[in-house]
């Protein structure tokens, strides 16, 4: 990544650039993600474009970039305290059957547990 690119996403207001450039080099990025990510966590106010490359990358490939996301959702959580994007993220991730699965993600995986408790903080 050359210095150019990284003062123009040091510049990103919201997120959307880093998003776009993910989206955009999806396939030549993999060594730049953690900048990518650091940054998008640095200038996501509100969490919609973390939620939006959370569910990018785990579309694309959840095992390559299981790290990535993990961290996109922990700070989607931090973020994102009026609960307008964390909502997204339960089908996106854990599946269209999350709701028969409740107790076991909510025992097996902490960013679950903590989207879940927010959202449904007396159950559904």
């Amino acid at each position: 990544m050359d210095q150019d690119l990284i003062k123009h996403l040091s510049q990103d207001a919201d997120g959307l650039l880093t998003y776009e450039y993910i989206a955009n080099h999806i396939n030549c990025c993999s060594d730049e993600m953690p900048f990518l990510i650091d940054n998008m966590i640095r200038v996501d106010s509100t969490g919609q474009f973390i939620v939006s490359g959370a569910r990018y990358l785990n579309a694309i490939d959840p095992v390559k970039y299981a790290p990535d996301i993990k961290r996109l959702i922990a700070a989607a959580i931090e973020k994102d305290r009026e609960r307008r994007y964390i909502g997204d993220l339960l089908q996106s991730i854990w599946g269209t059957d999350y709701e028969s699965r409740i107790d076991e993600l909510n025992a097996s995986d902490d960013n679950f547990r903590r989207i879940y408790k927010r959202l449904y903080p007396q159950g559904i």
